[in-house]
């Protein structure tokens, strides 16, 4: 009988942007493209600057109570402040501000970034969903 060397598998890291997210908490019809990455916090790495998009646009547009269930829900996976070294990295793409942020974490954490906005589109390391 031939012994058999166990092989770890590293879980892939992914990174929800905000569309995802908001897709997600809100339960629309697109929403089970994300749950599988939204309901396994071990495997995300969430910028803080996707929890104040969502949470914001969520408390405007809702309420506090449903913008603060997804804050606390981001807040299960790995949460990634920004610092010099994020942000110098952020520079080097043509992104917006916050795009520019959220990219660069995922990058910098070699996760997958999912996400709807179709300026992400071809770049490395990104998973788009195309809005029909």
């Amino acid at each position: 009988m031939a012994t058999r060397t166990k092989t770890a598998i590293t879980p892939v890291l992914l990174t929800l942007d905000s569309s995802c997210w908001i897709e997600y908490l809100r339960d629309t019809p697109r929403a089970e493209l994300f749950a599988i990455a939204a309901e396994n916090p071990e495997q995300l790495i969430v910028p803080v600057v996707t929890i104040y998009e969502v949470t914001k646009k969520l408390r405007r547009e809702i309420s506090a109570k449903v913008a603060a269930y997804a804050e606390a829900l981001m807040c299960r996976g790995r949460v990634i402040d920004f610092d010099l070294p994020l942000s110098r990295a952020a520079i080097t793409n043509t992104l917006p501000l916050a795009d520019s942020l959220i990219y660069a974490t995922a990058q910098a954490h070699d996760a997958i970034l999912w996400t709807q906005d179709q300026h992400f589109e071809g770049l490395p390391g990104v998973k788009y969903f195309p809005k029909d």
